[in-house]
C-alpha cells in the first residue's frame, strides 16, 4: 500500500491527539486537508492565515496544548508571520506547517516561490524542511517535541508540493512511537530551603506568578502553596484566577496590583514564578530595591532579567510548587494576618478612583464602565478576552478573576487584532461555556472578517466593540504630548460595526445608554449566534497609564 505526505501528516497529528488545525486552503498542503478529513481531524478554515495562527495561539494559550497551524505557499506564509510573532515573544507552544513550491521547480519561477524559512527562523524556536517523504513522520513529531519542551515556543516545518503529494511504500516509513511523559526539573533540597528561608524571614512577602505556572499545569499549586503559607498572590495573564482575586490572597494582575502595593510600603520579599520582568508585569520597579527576589523560571536565561535575583533557580514550575510546599507543611510559618490585611487594601483602588465615571448615565459611556460591566459578568462562568490598547488597560484594570485559563489578552508584542481568532479557539476548547470578546474599535478591524468563520463553524461568541472611534491609546498619547492640534492619523469613523456584521449572518446590537450594555450582551448570548455589540464611548476618556507614560512634549524653539 502507498500513501503520501498528506496522510503522514495527518497520522502524526491524530497521534498527537491534535482535534483541529487552524488553516486556510492552498493547493500545495491540500494533500494534509484530505488526510485530516479522512482521520476525523476538524479544519478551521479561517478568512486570513494571520487569524489562524492566532486561533493556533489562543488555543494554545487556553488549554495549554500546542495549537497547530496550517498555510499555504508564499504569501501563506508571510500573512502568518505576525501570529508566529506573537507566540514567540510570549513563549507560547505553536506548529505552523507551511507549504512551498515544489523543489523540482527551484529557480524556475513557480507559482508563490519563497523560500519560508529565512523568514521565520528569528520568530521560532526551531524550524526545518523536509526533502525525503519518508521522514515526514519524524520531522512532525520532532517538532511537537521542540515546541513543548523547556520554555514553550512556535516551531515552523515547511514541506515542499512534490515531497508531500509522493506516495510511498508504507513499509518504507517508520512513524514514531508516542511520546513519554519528559522529566521535568525540580529544585535541589538546599534551593527549596533558601526559599524558604527567605520567605520565613519576611515580613511584607508577595508571590508573582507569570504565564509559566500556567503553563506549567501548576495554578493547583500554587493556589495550595499561597494558601498554606499565607503570602498574597498578584498573577498575569492565564494564571489570574488561579487564586481567586475576589479571595483575601489574590491581589490582582502585576499592572494593577503591584502599583498598589507600593502605596502601602512594597513588599520585602518576592517570589517570582514563571514570569519575566517586562512592561506588562511592571518591569523591575514592580519590586523595592531592598526586596529579596527569588526567581524560578524553565529558562536559565531568564533568571535576572533586568534585576539581579537573590535566589535563582531553573525549574518547572508545577515541580518548584510541591518541593515549596512540602517544605512548607514541615516549618513553622510565621503569622502574616496583618500584612494580608494591608495588602488586601490595595484591592478596590480602581472603583473609588474611577466612582464617579462608573456610576455615570450620561452620553458618551466612559469605556472603564463598559470594561467593568463586561468584566463583572464574565467573572464567575466564561472566557473574557481583551483586545486593543487602551480596551486592554481599561479591562486589565477591572477584571476581577475567579477562575485561571479564562481570561486572554495581547502580550508583549502589543499585537493588535487578536481578540476575534482568540475568541474563537477559546469557544472551541470550551463550547459549553460563554465567550465574551472586548475589544477596540481599530482591534476590531484587523480581523472582523472571521466573523464569518464565526458563522460557517457556529462558534457564538460576543464581540463587544468599545468604540470610541480612533486608535485610541495613539490618539491620547499624542494629545497628552503634542496637544489637540498634534493628533494626526488615530482618528476612525462612528462606525456601525453592529450593521457590518450582520451582514455575515451575526446577531447585532447597538448600544448608547449605559444601562443598556448588560442587556444588549445578554441578548447576544441568548440569539445563540455569533454576535456584535457596538458601544458607543467617550473618545475623550484617557487612561491613566497613558496619562504617566506620555509626558508633554517640549515645544520646540
Amino acid at each position: 500500500m502507498k500513501i503520501n505526505g498528506g496522510e503522514m501528516v495527518a497520522r502524526v497529528l491524530e497521534q498527537e491527539g491534535v482535534k483541529q488545525v487552524f488553516a486556510l486552503h492552498g493547493g500545495h498542503i491540500d494533500p494534509i486537508f484530505q488526510a485530516c478529513v479522512r482521520h476525523g481531524i476538524r479544519i478551521i478554515d479561517t478568512r486570513h492565515e494571520q487569524a489562524a495562527g492566532h486561533m493556533a495561539d489562543g488555543w494554545a494559550r487556553v488549554t495549554g496544548q500546542i495549537g497547530v497551524a496550517m498555510v499555504t505557499a508564499g504569501p501563506g506564509v508571510t500573512d502568518i508571520i505576525t501570529a508566529i510573532a506573537n507566540a514567540y515573544v510570549d513563549a507560547v507552544p505553536m506548529l505552523v506547517i507551511g507549504g512551498r513550491f515544489a523543489v523540482a521547480e527551484e529557480e524556475r519561477l513557480p507559482l508563490q516561490e519563497l523560500h519560508g524559512l529565512p523568514l521565520v527562523e528569528s520568530i521560532t524556536k526551531w524550524s526545518r524542511d523536509v526533502r525525503d517523504p519518508r521522514r515526514i513522520p519524524e520531522y512532525v513529531e520532532m517538532a511537537f517535541r521542540q515546541a513543548t519542551t523547556g520554555r514553550p515556543g512556535p516551531v515552523f516545518l515547511e514541506i515542499p508540493a512534490d515531497v508531500l503529494a509522493r506516495e510511498v511504500e508504507e513499509e518504507s516509513v517508520s512513524f514514531p512511537g508516542e511520546r513519554g511523559d519528559n522529566t521535568k526539573p525540580a529544585p535541589s533540597p538546599e534551593a527549596v530551603e533558601s526559599v524558604m528561608s527567605i520567605l520565613d524571614q519576611a515580613e511584607r512577602p508577595v508571590i508573582l506568578a507569570g504565564r509559566g505556572v500556567w503553563f506549567a499545569g501548576a495554578t493547583e499549586e500554587l493556589r495550595e502553596f499561597a494558601e498554606l503559607t499565607k503570602i498574597p498572590v498578584c498573577a498575569n495573564g492565564m494564571t489570574r484566577g488561579a487564586v481567586r482575586e475576589d479571595s483575601e490572597l489574590g491581589l490582582g494582575s502585576f499592572m494593577v496590583a503591584g502599583r498598589g502595593l507600593a502605596a502601602v510600603g512594597g513588599p520585602d520579599a518576592v517570589l517570582l514564578i514563571g514570569g519575566r520582568l517586562g512592561m506588562f508585569t511592571g518591569g523591575a520597579s514592580i519590586i523595592p530595591d531592598g526586596a529579596n527576589l527569588i526567581q524560578i523560571d524553565i529558562e536559565g536565561e531568564e533568571i535576572g532579567r533586568s534585576r539581579k535575583a537573590d535566589v535563582g533557580i531553573v525549574a518547572d514550575c508545577k515541580e518548584a510548587l510541591r518541593a515549596l510546599t512540602a517544605a512548607a507543611k514541615d516549618r513553622d510559618l510565621p503569622d502574616r494576618t496583618a500584612w494580608v490585611t494591608t495588602a488586601g487594601q490595595t484591592k478596590g483602588v480602581i472603583e473609588r478612583a474611577y466612582s464617579a465615571p462608573l456610576a455615570s448615565e450620561s452620553r458618551p459611556i466612559h469605556p472603564i464602565q463598559l470594561a467593568h460591566k463586561a468584566a463583572a459578568l464574565m467573572a464567575e462562568e466564561g472566557v473574557l478576552v481583551v483586545d486593543g490598547g487602551e480596551t486592554f488597560v481599561w479591562g486589565e484594570m477591572t477584571l476581577n478573576a475567579k477562575r485561571p485559563g479564562r481570561y486572554l489578552g495581547h502580550g508583549y508584542l502589543g499585537c493588535l487584532g487578536i481578540g476575534l481568532p482568540f475568541g474563537l479557539a477559546a469557544k472551541l476548547a470550551y463550547p459549553d461555556e460563554r465567550v465574551l470578546v472586548l475589544t477596540g474599535d481599530g482591534s476590531v478591524g484587523l480581523n472582523f472578517s472571521e466573523f464569518d468563520t464565526a458563522v460557517r463553524h457556529n462558534l457564538p461568541i460576543v464581540v463587544v466593540v468599545n468604540n470610541d472611534q480612533a486608535w485610541g491609546m495613539c490618539k491620547h498619547e499624542q494629545q497628552v504630548r503634542f496637544g489637540q492640534d498634534g493628533i494626526v492619523a488615530t482618528e476612525l469613523n462612528a462606525t456601525r460595526y453592529d450593521q457590518a456584521a450582520e451582514a455575515f449572518g451575526v446577531h447585532g446590537e447597538l448600544v448608547e445608554d449605559a444601562s443598556e450594555i448588560i442587556p444588549a450582551i445578554e441578548r447576544a448570548f441568548a440569539s445563540g449566534k455569533p454576535a456584535c455589540v457596538n458601544v458607543m464611548t467617550d473618545p475623550d476618556a484617557i487612561t491613566p497609564m497613558v496619562q504617566a507614560a506620555a509626558p508633554a512634549a517640549t515645544p520646540s524653539a
